[in-house]
């Protein structure tokens, strides 16, 4: 199965005084290629939240730094699903620089009941759509 890419430029606000990515601004980067990966499976977090009562949590996270990303530059986001069970999944980031790895990482997900924050099953259908659209 394939990875899911998502771009994403480097402005001036991610950057520190040195025009270098502020190491805090990647995990934007990350966040919103997973956001964006949800939304290509169909499901919006915002509406997942109040239709359903369900929100994804990140429980742990786990980066590696290997080479700086710079002002200006053309990134690409690359998730793929490293483990799906009922209330989690993990997934590995690589952020790139045309085929240069910058940074590597996992995360691991949860799902919650938007209600009250404790662990609930991913719903069926969008378990399905995890399990078979990205996976390593």
């Amino acid at each position: 199965m394939s990875a899911f890419e998502w771009p994403v430029r480097v402005y001036w606000e991610d950057t520190d005084a040195g025009g270098v990515v502020y190491h805090a601004r990647y995990l934007h980067f990350l966040e919103r290629a997973r956001t964006e990966w949800l939304r290509s499976c169909g499901y919006e977090q915002g509406h997942m939240s109040a239709a359903i009562d369900l929100i994804f949590a990140v429980r742990s996270m786990n980066l590696e730094f290997i080479k700086p990303a710079k002002l200006d530059d053309l990134l690409t986001v690359r998730i793929t699903l490293s483990e799906c069970r009922r209330v989690r999944f993990t997934v590995q980031h690589q952020l790139l620089r045309d085929n240069t790895v910058l940074l590597t990482g996992q995360a691991e997900i949860a799902c919650l009941a938007a209600s009250t924050f404790k662990p609930n099953a991913i719903p069926e259908p969008l378990l399905g759509l995890i399990q078979q659209g990205v996976h390593a």
